[in-house]
């Protein structure tokens, strides 16, 4: 029995309960329990909203989830289907929100950016065009990074479309960096690799949004399936951004849209602004030597063809051993152009498709066949003559193996679509370079061999040839220099196309360079040729013959080198939009 006391004035209150009152309590604890285990049971059901309520409601889900569910696909994309940016124009404020974010997220180096904001400008006084544009990867349907690299470090993921990097593969050659006509990939010197967007494919997997979306404010920046055909249509009509690198070269499925035209005269803001490119040194030591050494052979090769094989037995063993330390040490310099050179062996993966694993293998091939026509050239006059027909069909395959790798390397620049690296313009340079040098080093062979063996068959050799390698070296000189200076014509059009950038960048921050480059070739291309054919009726031990011929050799390899650093230096890189600089 209970009972409750309670205090109305002075009056205490007393209630008693009766049994009857007790079985109704009873009756209602057991009804009570009987909804919890009804509860506890619609538990292990929920519905999908039910479940997202509790994960909501239990912080279990990104907080600005509600912001950006609409800006990235409810679904995978089907067959014929890939994701790509979509950049909304007219909400882009610039204000850089994205890049911070893919910078922060991804864990990026202090100067490092996937993503960039650049400015287009145009219209008139009266109603200016003032548009920011944020870019990244395209994920192309055709990427020439992927393309390009040797080493297949990149892949395109069958099922998003997506563009990856795979950064343990990569050797750091930065041919992708050439390649890409959007300056996506990004090399990161003490990592020694390229590193590049993937439209952080990870978040995007796991149902959340990549950095650039999640943090735009205006919601300018989102993720869309789109159809891989369409895109293709659309780039034949050039479909992308005003003054953009053309689309057709990797087809980007970057979407930019606006409801406001672009006036005629839109273009990016640094449209104007030059400045020098990248040098890439040991490229350019490497590209040197290795037609240095391929001339040598082809001009010696033209010597004993013209003469008579006692003239010019006493000069091969030297020209071939010297023509193989050059080219040897042209590869040595290529492996200093790699972040990760003790990969080295990895760039023969990308054979199929990728010019710069053909150089390689071409190249390869020709140090090897080299070093073996050298040694023939040591064992055959003497030891094993039985080896003299062997010498010549191993000299002959030195010769095609080193043109077939000149020919790669003009392919690796015309891969990438640069007007000043043209197939005409790179071909001719190559080539012109080749016979240049293979002349003057041939002219320091014969010289170098009249000095050590002063017999009449040397000094028949030298009297004989010598006319002939300087004639040819005038001529191949002018034609080279004048074809050089060619470019400096595009100074007086109005038009600011990317040849004239590079003659405005020759005759401006690169002016001295340039002047240089002509002065070497001058001096050793043409002035000491014209000295060496005035003292032909001179006696051959004559020390100014020997000073002319080695100022020759020095001024004309110097001049190429020159003329190399200019090939990278100079060249108008095609970008996206940039800011005013």
């Amino acid at each position: 029995m209970t009972f409750d006391v309670g205090r109305d004035n002075q009056n205490p209150i007393i209630a008693f309960d009766d049994p009857s009152s007790n079985l109704q309590s009873n009756a209602a604890c057991s009804t009570e329990l009987d909804l919890i285990t009804i509860l506890l049971k619609e538990q292990q059901s929920l519905t999908a909203i039910d479940q997202f309520s509790k994960q909501y409601d239990a912080q279990a889900i990104p907080a600005q989830s509600r912001y950006y569910s609409d800006l990235i696909p409810s679904a995978l994309p089907q067959s014929g289907e890939q994701y790509a940016f979509e950049v909304d124009l007219d909400r882009c404020s610039g204000c850089k929100a994205c890049v911070t974010a893919c910078h922060s997220l991804n864990g990026l180096d202090e100067n490092e950016t996937w993503r960039d904001v650049g400015l287009l400008i145009g219209g008139s006084n009266q109603d200016p065009i003032y548009q920011h544009v944020t870019t990244a990867c395209h994920h192309c349907l055709e990427p020439a990074c992927m393309h390009a690299c040797p080493v297949n470090a990149y892949e395109k993921d069958p099922l998003t479309g997506i563009v990856k990097h795979l950064d343990d593969q990569c050797f750091g050659c930065q041919y992708c960096t050439l390649a890409c006509p959007y300056d996506v990939p990004k090399y990161q010197s003490h990592k020694g690799i390229v590193r590049k967007c993937d439209m952080c494919s990870q978040r995007l997997s796991d149902g959340e949004a990549p950095a650039c979306v999640q943090a735009c404010p205006h919601q300018a920046i989102s993720i869309n399936v789109v159809n891989q055909e369409q895109v293709i249509a659309d780039s034949e009509v050039n479909q992308f951004l005003p003054a953009a690198p053309d689309p057709q070269i990797t087809i980007p499925t970057t979407t930019y849209k606006s409801k406001k035209p672009f006036p005629r005269n839109t273009l990016p803001a640094d449209y104007y602004s030059i400045s020098p490119q990248h040098a890439h040194l040991p490229l350019v030591i490497m590209l040197v030597l290795t037609q240095l050494s391929v001339g040598t052979f082809l001009a010696g090769s033209a010597l004993e063809y013209f003469f008579s094989g006692e003239k010019t037995d006493i000069m091969t063993r030297l020209y071939a051993t010297k023509a193989l330390l050059f080219g040897l040490l042209a590869l040595g310099a290529s492996t200093l152009h790699l972040g990760r050179p003790l990969y080295a062996f990895r760039g023969i993966l990308g054979l199929k498709h990728s010019w710069l694993s053909r150089e390689i293998l071409a190249f390869g091939v020709f140090a090897g066949l080299a070093m073996l026509y050298a040694i023939l050239t040591w064992i055959s006059a003497s030891t094993y003559p039985e080896l003299k027909s062997w010498e010549q069909l191993t000299g002959l395959s030195v010769g095609v193996f080193g043109i077939v790798g000149i020919l790669c390397s003009v392919m690796i620049y015309v891969f990438t679509k640069r007007e000043f690296w043209s197939f005409e313009s790179t071909t001719i340079k190559f080539s012109l370079t080749t016979i240049l040098l293979g002349i003057a080093s041939t002219w320091l062979t014969i010289f170098i061999v009249n000095w050590t063996d002063d017999s009449p068959e040397s000094n028949l050799l030298i009297a004989q040839a010598g006319p002939l390698l300087s004639k040819a070296l005038i001529l191949t000189s002018i034609i080279k220099l004048g074809f050089e200076a060619s470019i400096f014509r595009y100074l007086i059009r109005r038009q600011n196309s990317p040849l004239k950038r590079s003659a405005l960048l020759m005759s401006g921050q690169l002016s001295n360079v340039t002047l240089a480059r002509f002065a070497c070739g001058l001096l050793g291309g043409i002035l000491m040729p014209c000295f060496l054919l005035n003292q032909q009726t001179q006696p051959q031990h004559s020390l100014n013959l020997y000073i002319a011929v080695s100022i020759l050799f020095i001024a004309c390899l110097f001049g190429e080198l020159l003329e190399r650093y200019l090939f990278f230096s100079a060249v108008a890189a095609p970008r996206m939009p940039g800011v005013l600089r």
